[in-house]
């Protein structure tokens, strides 16, 4: 994304000499990943065909909502078709393989979108490569609900009590290339929800992988993240007391109680996606990009986009989310970015992503990195 010199870029679609037998091995081996990838895309898509007729989804079944949101201008310009795309921090959120390939020391990004209903999105995130040992990651997630009043059926300007909601989420990722096209990493998240004086924490974990065929640079990339235990509201404003008998005159009075709080999953996500060159010059590349989405609180869907980039500089996105969603208000997306170097191998780079959201309007995204 950023301006470096094509001297220092690795070539990862590259091969690296060996004995005939062993490029045999190596030959086979590629084709097998090839053959089991687009087995899994067809499946995917039929089994997608397949809950678009269902009768009944899991809508509003998982707390965490906030996970679900997309992290970088780059990204949402691209409509989130971003789990194959390489040397971009924000490969922490979509698939931490990705983090594997941010080319020269590391980066720190910082993401901030005005979510819907006056709500705050912020996203960042530190990268440093670790050498051979790979590269190291941290993130962290913020999503707040500003100050309400609250308001009751006897008070309904407010009763001098005010109100908020807030959740985060901590990130540790760890990514390494494997070979010189295989790319694995791993993410575990600390996740909190809270709201007024309740609480609910858990653990997940993120699992991608990435891949560069030999096929024009065409990479494939796949992430299961949001991996963990459920989270259930704790605090005090469950304990209350109570009268069995409603009968202040006999029987045990103030009793204290609480009220019994469900067990919810966080939104689990499986994503399979492509990414390649269409064109590439010495000026002008423009890269497709298109990934398939198994959520377990909706149905299917795909993302896809496109990024043209000039000079390694000027960049331009558009692309269309959500395709065969049930009943989505997401669709189409675009955005730009600029990327200049600063001194020596420091680079700054500027994104801005618009998300529409039909009847709900729409979503502005803004992103600044640097590049070390």
């Amino acid at each position: 994304m950023l301006n470096v010199k094509r001297s220092e870029i690795p070539d990862l679609s590259g091969e690296i000499a060996c004995p005939d037998s062993s490029e045999k091995s190596r030959f086979s081996g590629k084709i097998k990943v090839l053959i089991i990838s687009f087995v899994i895309i067809g499946i995917g898509f039929n089994y997608s065909n397949a809950q678009l007729d269902r009768s009944t989804t899991k809508v509003s079944t998982t707390a965490a909502q906030f996970l679900k949101i997309g992290a970088g201008a780059r990204a949402i310009g691209m409509a989130g078709a971003f789990s194959a795309m390489e040397n971009d921090i924000y490969s922490i959120y979509w698939n931490p393989a990705g983090a594997s390939r941010i080319y020269g020391t590391g980066a720190v990004a910082f993401n901030h979108a005005n979510w819907l209903a006056d709500m705050s999105f912020d996203f960042a995130a530190l990268a440093i490569n670790i050498g051979d040992l790979g590269t190291l990651g941290f993130s962290f997630t913020s999503f707040r609900v500003p100050e309400e009043k609250v308001r009751t059926f006897e008070n309904p300007d407010g009763d001098g009590r005010v109100w908020d909601a807030s959740s985060l989420a901590l990130g540790l990722t760890y990514a390494r290339n494997l070979t010189d096209n295989f790319s694995i990493g791993f993410t575990a998240k600390y996740i909190r929800e809270a709201i007024w004086d309740m609480s609910a924490n858990t653990f997940a974990i993120d699992v991608g992988t990435l891949y560069t065929t030999p096929f024009n640079g065409l990479k494939i990339g796949a992430s299961i993240t949001n991996f963990g235990t459920k989270m259930r509201l704790d605090g005090r404003d469950i304990y209350i007391n109570v009268d069995p008998n409603a009968n202040p005159n006999s029987g045990a009075n103030n009793v204290p109680a609480e009220y019994r709080m469900n067990y919810y999953d966080i939104p689990l996500t499986f994503r399979i996606g492509l990414s390649m060159d269409i064109i590439r010059s010495s000026l002008f590349t423009a890269t497709a990009a298109v990934d398939a989405v198994h959520p377990n609180d909706n149905t299917e869907y795909v993302n896809s986009g496109i990024e043209l980039n000039f000079n390694r500089m000027i960049f331009a996105r558009v692309g269309y989310k959500s395709l065969f969603m049930r009943d989505s208000e997401q669709g189409l997306t675009f955005g730009f970015g600029v990327s200049y170097p600063i001194v020596n191998d420091i680079g700054l780079a500027f994104n801005y992503g618009y998300a529409d959201f039909g009847r709900l309007k729409n979503v502005q995204f803004f992103d600044l990195t640097i590049q070390f």
